[in-house]
């Protein structure tokens, strides 16, 4: 027997040890879960530093554990506090499953890590999955070269939480574009939890900043983004190579570093950007939507919300994908280049300035993404909403309801959407 909630609550978990991506896919469905659903709320768990620095749509909000990050070794250690990993991890573990116990919601969206960082979230869906709470995976459309992710997964023991732990899994993405469990070994039931969705489409705010361009910009402009910017230096240094040589482009590059760049490499691009004419940087901004929609082409490395902000405000776009600690960029970049939605430029072109000042000027010259016909592409906010209410109208069951019954009725697929009553 199902239980409907009048106030119903989603849970979102973001384990985000580095970087932005996580977070702001996240905020995306959040606000678009509390745009459809009325009286819906939304709580984020989430461990980046700086997720105050974020508008929040009413009824979204966030719980903010303690912050981890990776080591070049794998390893994780606290960003901020004096602990060892195990205390700040048990820390973190205690905080979630404490919020989960108290908010108690109608689902949990995991992104990413089905059981989270070294585990942390495993016992918090356990306990979430015997009262009857949707339990649901959201990845992105890559998540690495399976030569990569085969022994990762193996050793988290991945596969065998998809079958037994999840209702549903959620892939920001179309199959034509890219299968995230390529190669991967997994069970047939598992294979139908999967639901492509179609890329999360993004807008502008609805209150930009005061001032969404810095001085000594205009349009036309290139915005060159590095998403966090931990990772990001390569990239700068390659755009700035490029205006600085004898085929340095005439548009204008407005270079946003990113918050976790770390200080020294920042402030020697910004020595270099004072040198050039047509080329201004800035740090952050938390408003990313409108800077890219204002940008006549952009730059990037192409980690999943860039790209989703590329096809959402059509720009052309060159790529320049990260290819380590994970391929995930590489193989986005490729395929989209393959599609005729992007250009891709590979590291070892980009480090060559003549190669990546011709790739700029180009660029405003390349079609856009809205030229090529990929059904779905952009519909997956609307299909999360669509899994969304659904979920919540049959309500929760009664633990111990055999899976078979419990799962979702609705089948998703972007640009072939279907409805399968039981």
């Amino acid at each position: 027997m199902a239980t409907v909630t009048q106030r119903p609550r989603v849970l979102i978990y973001s384990h985000d040890s580095f970087g932005l991506g996580h977070l702001r896919r996240c905020r995306a469905i959040a606000h678009a879960m509390v745009g459809a659903v009325d009286n819906l709320t939304v709580l984020i768990l989430s461990g980046s530093p700086i997720i105050g620095s974020f508008d929040f749509r009413a009824r979204v909000d966030f719980v903010r554990v303690p912050g981890v990050i990776k080591l070049r070794n794998g390893e994780y250690t606290s960003l901020n506090l004096l602990l060892d990993t195990d205390q700040t991890m048990a820390m973190r573990a205690s905080i979630i499953q404490h919020t989960a116990d108290i908010f108690d919601p109608d689902i949990f969206l995991v992104d990413k890590e089905p059981l989270g960082l070294r585990g942390e979230v495993r016992e918090t869906i356990e306990m979430l999955k015997a009262r009857g709470t949707r339990i649901i995976l959201g990845l992105r459309d890559v998540m690495d070269d399976p030569v990569l992710l085969k022994p990762e997964w193996r050793r988290k023991k991945v596969v065998p939480a998809l079958r037994d732990l999840y209702d549903e899994i959620w892939v920001y993405g179309l199959p034509q574009v890219y299968d995230p469990l390529a190669e991967i070994d997994v069970p047939q039931s598992v294979r139908r939890k999967m639901v492509y969705t179609g890329y999360l489409e993004r807008s502008v705010p609805q209150m930009p900043p005061a001032a969404p361009l810095p001085d000594g910009i205009t349009k036309p402009f290139v915005l060159v983004t590095t998403g966090g910017g931990g990772d990001g230096e390569a990239l700068v240094d390659w755009v700035l190579n490029a205006y600085e040589s004898p085929m340095a482009p005439k548009i204008p590059a407005l270079i946003v570093f990113g918050p976790f760049m770390q200080p020294e490499a920042k402030a020697e691009f910004q020595e270099r950007v004072e040198r050039l004419g047509n080329v201004s940087a800035i740090t952050f901004d938390a408003h990313m939507e409108a800077l890219m929609a204002a940008a006549a082409g952009v730059v990037t490395m192409g980690g999943y919300n860039t790209f989703c902000e590329i096809l959402s405000f059509n720009k052309p776009a060159l790529i320049v994908p990260r290819q380590i600690p994970r391929r995930e960029q590489l193989i986005r970049a490729s395929r989209a280049q393959e599609l005729g939605l992007i250009s891709m430029l590979t590291e070892d072109k980009a480090s060559v300035p003549e190669a990546m000042a011709t790739a700029i000027r180009q660029l405003t010259q390349q079609r856009r993404p809205s030229q090529v016909v990929v059904p779905g592409l952009l519909d997956g906010l609307e299909n999360v909403n669509r899994l969304v209410q659904m979920h919540l109208a049959e309500g929760r069951e009664e633990a111990g309801t055999p899976h078979a019954v419990r799962q979702g009725r609705l089948t998703v697929a972007a640009g072939d959407k279907r409805s399968t009553a039981r």
